[in-house]
């Protein structure tokens, strides 16, 4: 078994709030904070603990978890939709991790061809409207030999209760993305390995699903 260092995540008081649906100050709550970093975590043990040259993350938001993979990367990239691009790469400069960090979205990534070694993405592609296109897109920025590795809730009464009753979230602002985000990746990427935490709860009570994909042939 593969032993992991804590994880390195950007400090409670350089996180910028980018927008609605960015609850990185989550991950410092004594409660909350157990089920965000567990998201961190599924990552973790899909990539493993080999480098990578270049590392994208969809969906940075406030930069919470590109200090982690800095330590997998030696070039560092993020895209976001929110205008808060510039705001984030100077925190993170701050505690000493160089990212290039864009204001876009995952349908239209504003890299090269075949630029990135992996592609992470941390509960974000289930919001995305054209997944198709999305998908498409991280397939394009892909090398061949490339990975994407993703997690994202699960879809169960019981955990959209939970999610209410701990947050004051409702499960409504998913839509049907979190049923769909998978088969439609799958239609682009082959799938290496998945994960559901808890994995020894009975399914109606996990919550989180993690995936690591490769670029179809």
């Amino acid at each position: 078994m593969i032993k992991y260092r804590a994880l390195r995540l950007l400090d409670k008081e350089r996180l910028i709030v980018t927008g609605p649906l960015d609850k990185a100050r989550w991950n410092y709550s004594p409660v909350l904070s157990l089920l965000e970093r567990t998201r961190f975590r599924l990552i973790v043990r899909l990539i493993g603990t080999q480098p990578y040259d270049d590392v994208l993350e969809i969906g940075y938001g406030s930069g919470i978890f590109l200090p982690e993979l800095q330590r997998r990367s030696v070039r560092l990239h993020g895209v976001d939709i929110h205008p808060h691009a510039g705001a984030v790469q100077l925190a993170l400069a701050e505690v000493g991790v160089q990212a290039s960090l864009h204001s876009a979205s995952a349908e239209s990534i504003p890299l090269d061809p075949g630029s990135i070694d992996l592609i992470v993405s941390v509960s974000t592609l289930e919001y995305v409207a054209d997944k198709r296109r999305a998908a498409s897109e991280m397939r394009r920025v892909l090398r061949p030999h490339g990975r994407l590795a993703v997690v994202y809730p699960l879809r169960h009464v019981i955990s959209d209760i939970g999610l209410k009753l701990l947050t004051g979230e409702s499960a409504k602002q998913y839509g049907d993305g979190r049923r769909t985000l998978l088969p439609t990746l799958r239609e682009t990427f082959s799938l290496i390995r998945r994960i559901r935490f808890p994995a020894w709860m009975p399914p109606p009570l996990q919550v989180y699903e993690a995936a690591l994909l490769a670029p179809r042939e």
